[in-house]
């Protein structure tokens, strides 16, 4: 599918007016009771106004202690047909409907006070969350929204599921998913829905669309235990003749409930996103895998901007120190230097590298043993700037405390960071890190004999 074929907003500037480019919270408290889909439980949930900067989180307050959970990624789970977030061995089970209301209003701080397991799920759609929400009103705040951009495509598929993200211009999501349920398209027929966060109206477009089930998915989470308290009529389960006691809102309300589903769990990167999704017969699992992504590729981008124009030694000049070349010349630049005591660089790492024909073939991983030797060149450069080694090479002598903790792949940008110990006119030792988008790929503590370069 062509993500072209998204109709682009009419708006000629980059901001979109239809979304608010400041913070907001909710003017006052609303509660929302009822109980949750899967496990049946009654649960009551008080939303209450928050402040700049507070993010949007859970509290389990039926907990002793309360345990607070954000409305984060790196808390969001594995569970088969919702989202659930979890911290500390607490949980909150089928966020994705209130976040999605949320995120269609713009909310950017709220406090969720919960007791339960699960939030309630009302008819199935984000209407029980979006109208108490829209009772009371928005209150604007007095800082900006955090945006994240798609500065890159991300294409994901998994088992005939896909979802991809492509830069968009106009500071608006949009969205767009193909529904095929391929053999068991008589029951539901190929949809497609698009939807623009903000050039839509996500009140009758996307809010009242129900979660729904085939009716061999219902029968097999009741045999499982879930979903027992409900019968056809409290949820949209569609048999041969469609739904079973039950009517569509929508012609393609499955479609569209997708993308609802698709909308809150973005949310979860913690702030609004400018960028354009494609998604075809995806869910939950590949939803939080591209939000995941996205967030890694902005940190990325913000160590790539962090790193320009700061280089201490380009490659000519590492070369006239080092002996090395390819292919074992594992240090491409050094960005900083601070006398002899600390060194900051980077390794570029491209597919071509030699050493991925055979590490491995079909999943290439640079060599943790490349790792260690890339920390003690930079090492080997930043002892070079101490007056008593010039015109010496420092030669590996030992290793201790070496931990490999984060694979590095083609396409990453690792950077080296060397902090010396100690060092005399004979030996030295440094502290070597090396990181991939501030994740921590490996650490070793690196002891070198200095040696005449002639004796080399």
């Amino acid at each position: 599918m062509d993500p072209d074929t998204i109709e682009k907003p009419s708006t000629d500037g980059v901001a979109n007016p239809k979304r608010p480019t400041c913070q907001q919270t909710l003017r006052e408290s609303v509660t929302i009771s009822g109980r949750g889909l899967m496990l049946g439980e009654e649960a009551t949930v008080t939303i209450e106004p928050a402040a700049v900067g507070h993010g949007i989180v859970f509290e389990r307050i039926d907990l002793d202690p309360p345990v607070r959970i954000p409305a984060l990624i790196e808390y969001a789970i594995e569970r088969d047909r919702r989202t659930t977030l979890q911290r500390e061995g607490a949980s909150v089970e089928t966020v994705e409907h209130c976040l999605s209301a949320l995120s269609g209003l713009g909310i950017d701080n709220a406090l969720l006070r919960v007791t339960g397991p699960e939030l309630p799920l009302g008819d199935g759609s984000a209407l029980p969350w979006l109208e108490p929400l829209q009772a009371v009103g928005l209150q604007e705040q007095d800082a900006e929204r955090n945006l994240l951009k798609v500065h890159r495509p991300i294409v994901i598929e998994e088992n005939g599921a896909m979802i991809a993200a492509f830069p968009c211009e106009h500071r608006t999501t949009q969205l767009l998913y193909e529904l095929d349920y391929g053999s068991k398209s008589d029951r539901i027929d190929s949809q497609a829905f698009g939807f623009s966060l903000g050039d839509d109206d996500y009140a009758t477009a996307l809010a009242s669309a129900r979660t729904y089930s085939l009716e061999e998915e219902a029968q097999s989470l009741w045999d499982q235990g879930l979903c027992r308290h409900l019968t056809p009529r409290d949820a949209l389960v569609i048999g041969p003749d469609g739904p079973i006691d039950n009517a569509f809102r929508f012609q393609n309300e499955p479609v569209r409930h997708k993308v609802l589903d698709m909308l809150g769990d973005l949310y979860l990167a913690g702030g609004e996103i400018q960028g354009r999704f494609v998604a075809s017969r995806s869910g939950h699992t590949l939803n939080r895998r591209i939000c995941q992504r996205i967030i890694e590729q902005q940190h990325e981008l913000q160590a790539d901007e962090s790193l320009e124009g700061r280089a201490a030694m380009d490659i000519r000049r590492i070369q006239r120190i080092m002996p090395h070349r390819y292919p074992m010349l594992l240090v491409d630049r050094v960005l900083e230097i601070d006398g002899d005591k600390r060194a900051v660089g980077v390794k570029n790492v491209s597919i071509n590298e030699p050493f991925f024909e055979g590490h491995y073939p079909d999943t290439p991983i640079m060599p943790g043993v490349l790792l260690v030797e890339a920390m003690a060149q930079l090492g080997g450069l930043l002892l070079s700037q101490k007056l008593e080694h010039t015109g010496k090479i420092a030669v590996l002598l030992s290793l201790d405390r070496v931990k490999l903790r984060h694979p590095v792949t083609p396409g990453d940008q690792v950077v080296l960071e060397a902090e010396t110990i100690r060092a005399s006119s004979r030996t030295a030792s440094i502290r070597g890190t090396a990181t991939v988008a501030g994740r921590l790929a490996a650490e070793a503590n690196i002891r070198f004999m200095m040696v005449d370069a002639e004796q080399t």
